[in-house]
């Protein structure tokens, strides 16, 4: 498995806890409109997502990222500059 699949499969296992019902997480699954996190979710969600892949995500990518996929494409850069 390459580095942005294994960045997906940790991203769906940290969005789990905020998804309702049986929506399937993929790569094109809209943060907003799917899964319907608000601004204290997404706060939280980068948090932890921070702490998990040890990076600071700058706020200004946020606007950059609408679906899992985005997050994905957005964390694989941010470790890659960390290297």
């Amino acid at each position: 498995m390459g580095v942005y699949e294994d960045i997906l499969v940790e991203l769906f296992g940290i969005l789990k806890p905020y998804v309702e019902g049986e929506l399937e997480l993929g790569e094109g699954t809209d943060l907003v409109a799917d899964i319907g996190l608000d601004s204290m979710h997404v706060m939280n969600l980068l948090l932890e997502v921070e702490d998990r892949f040890d990076v600071s995500i700058p706020l200004n990518i946020i606007a950059d990222v609408r679906t899992i996929g985005d997050f994905a494409l957005q964390l694989k850069q941010l470790t890659r500059d960390r290297a």
